[in-house]
């Protein structure tokens, strides 16, 4: 396992370097093969990973709950690079003026910036995974702006401002962890996750409650979370759309993995008690406010960008409810919201470059415009809606029945109304778009034309929809083993 762990660290930052120097061509078939085979690398780890933790060189350490997030990555990784090849043709086919530079740009920060997110998930060190988490910060932004428009610039600024301060209180919540296993440890302790964890019961209460509430708001601020979200709408519909699925479903998630490392420290410390109204009270707030906003967006990635709010605030509330049975939805729910988001971005993409615009109710006809990616972008938003058989549906109806068996009646009722209100503002958006008529139909001068851009950019958003369906069925056994195993490293306990 230890070539498969090295390779995962190498191959994507191998990728960049070629990427910088080599052909567009080269950049798009070295970053694809890359993507497929960290993807590979990663499936090779569960099996493993699913019955013991693995630890290398003092700094790397590999749990289940590690797995869970870096399968999320890795897929998206692999599917994003796919699709890149479809979605920077027009601009190769026209020969753009100064199109190599920025296909080289872009494939470089694309491997970089997955080579971050799959590197965050194994350090075994706190501090490692705050520069990781910052580190995200620096390349993502350079590719919110990389389209050089006034709108890209104006939102990667307000990206590096907001989450420069949110990683600030994360840094402060870092040194209060520090600060906390000292008194235990000794002084000399390095901020290695497992010696705290351990220690857990005969730690200091206060720092370690300063220490949870910071992490919270700080990475909550890349995660997404109210009320330190209001980057995320901006980043994610100025971006290029391969950098935008990424975001969605992989960025946010690691933030949200930073979160539960700390989470699992507080609980041992602590009890789980304070941890988890903290969580309930952030993810309420963000699904109420993703909820409403849902409800009237005219943008298609600005929609799908509330979405993952929505998501991120179910994924807190989950955590918050404690059982195992929500524990386990919630780690199936970052493997869903990853497939689903990703797919959702990448088939906004396909409407993006189809229609050339991101204005809803301009976008009309989609299912007889595009054959498929009209059907895969609807069943893309049914499955953000968790409606069965996804992924989504399993894993929010498990969080559910978890907040029920655990007590929390009023939570899980509040989860349910709200995520039913989301429903209504993401299938009435994708109704619009997709049943009515075609602009031809209502006396367009310019009508657009049947057909798909490009067979690479359907061919990641297929494999998405069939990893949800599998997700949502019949998760594969040895799956199913490690997300369990995860569950119970949360400390899924009634």
């Amino acid at each position: 396992m230890a070539a498969v762990v090295l390779l995962l660290l190498i191959l994507p930052f191998a990728a960049a370097l070629v990427s910088l120097r080599a052909p567009a061509a080269l950049a798009e078939a070295v970053t694809a093969i890359a993507g497929v085979a960290c993807f590979g690398l990663v499936l090779a780890l569960v099996p493993e990973v699913a019955h013991h933790d693995l630890s290398y060189l003092s700094y790397l350490r590999i749990d289940a709950v590690s797995v869970v997030f870096l399968l999320a990555t890795s897929f998206l990784y692999a599917a994003v690079a796919v699709y890149s090849i479809g979605y920077l043709a027009p601009s190769r086919r026209r020969g753009d003026a100064g199109f190599s530079r920025y296909s080289r740009q872009f494939y470089a920060g694309l491997n970089l910036f997955a080579w971050t997110m799959l590197a965050a998930p194994m350090m075994s060190n706190l501090a490692l995974l705050w520069i990781a988490v910052e580190v995200t910060t620096v390349i993502s932004a350079l590719l919110v702006a990389i389209e050089n428009t006034d709108g890209a610039a104006e939102a990667a600024w307000k990206y590096i401002l907001i989450a420069s301060a949110g990683l600030g209180l994360a840094l402060l919540a870092t040194i209060f962890a520090y600060y906390a296993g000292a008194q235990v440890l000794g002084q000399h302790y390095d901020l290695s996750f497992a010696p705290l964890l351990r220690a857990g019961g005969r730690l200091p209460h206060t720092p370690v409650r300063l220490a949870f509430v910071l992490a919270v708001v700080g990475f909550g601020t890349k995660m997404g979370l109210f009320p330190v979200h209001t980057w995320l709408p901006d980043a994610h519909s100025e971006a290029p759309t391969p950098v935008s699925a990424l975001l969605s479903g992989s960025l946010l998630a690691v933030s949200f993995y930073a979160i539960l490392r700390y989470y699992q420290v507080a609980a041992a410390a602590l009890g789980p008690r304070f941890p988890r109204d903290v969580l309930l009270v952030f993810g309420v707030a963000s699904l109420l406010l993703a909820a409403l906003y849902l409800l009237d967006q005219r943008d298609v990635k600005r929609m799908l960008a509330y979405s993952s709010v929505e998501h991120m605030g179910i994924l807190a509330i989950g955590v918050s409810f404690g059982s195992p049975v929500a524990l386990a939805g919630v780690l199936l729910q970052v493997m869903a919201h990853a497939a689903a988001k990703g797919s959702a971005f990448m088939g906004a993409g396909v409407f993006r470059v189809k229609y050339r615009t991101k204005e809803m109710p301009a976008m009309r006809g989609g299912l007889e415009i595009l054959p498929w990616s009209g059907p895969l972008f609807l069943l893309a938003v049914f499955a953000l809606s968790a409606l069965p058989p996804s992924g989504i549906f399993r894993s929010e109806f498990q969080i559910v029945a978890g907040g029920l068996a655990s007590g929390h009646d009023a939570a899980a009722a509040v989860l349910v109304i709200l995520v039913t209100v989301a429903f209504f503002g993401l299938t009435a958006s994708a109704t619009s778009m997709l049943l009515t008529r075609p602009a031809r139909s209502l006396g367009a001068a310019a009508p657009v034309e049947r057909g798909e851009p490009s067979a690479w950019m359907v061919i990641p958003v297929l494999a998405g929809a069939g990893v949800l369906v599998v997700l949502g069925v019949h998760p594969p056994g040895e799956l199913t083993m490690l997300i369990a195993r995860g569950a119970a490293q949360l400390g899924g306990s009634p």
